[in-house]
């Protein structure tokens, strides 16, 4: 599987240590979370929500144009979901800046190497799984 660089040392720290310490690292992770810019004030009108969240989390993707097209990820999820909130900074930190094709190109199913199966209910790695599936389709229209 090849993963960006940064998402690669996320997977590779997660899968690294046992199911407690995975959840500390969600749990600092989700502290990490950037803070939305301004013209993301207005979320409901210009973020696409995440409804298989558990928490309401809403997202932004934007392609710049020209050469690798980097890709820039703004996310929107209350402070009291801290594991919404890791899962969005697992994806900012891993890939905002990226080129558009190696976000296009990251598996699927990535998060299952995180490891995070034995620390959080299948029903939140479903949201994980949205976010990264909404991610791309974002990327794809933004780039067609």
């Amino acid at each position: 599987m090849t993963l960006p660089p940064q998402l690669a040392e996320l997977v590779d720290d997660f899968s690294a240590v046992g199911p407690k310490d995975r959840l500390q690292m969600l749990l600092e992770l989700s502290r990490e979370l950037p803070d939305l810019p301004e013209r993301f004030a207005d979320r409901a009108d210009s973020m696409e929500q995440v409804h298989e969240c558990q928490s309401p989390l809403f997202l932004a993707v934007e392609v710049e144009e020209g050469g690798e097209r980097p890709v820039h990820l703004f996310f929107s999820a209350p402070p009291e979901a801290p594991t919404t909130r890791g899962f969005a900074s697992i994806m900012v930190t891993g890939l905002d800046g990226e080129p558009a094709q190696a976000v296009l190109d990251v598996p699927d199913d990535f998060y299952t190497d995180l490891g995070l199966g034995e620390a959080v209910s299948p029903l939140r790695l479903r949201g994980i799984s949205a976010m990264l599936a909404r991610i791309k389709n974002q990327v794809r229209a933004a780039t067609a």
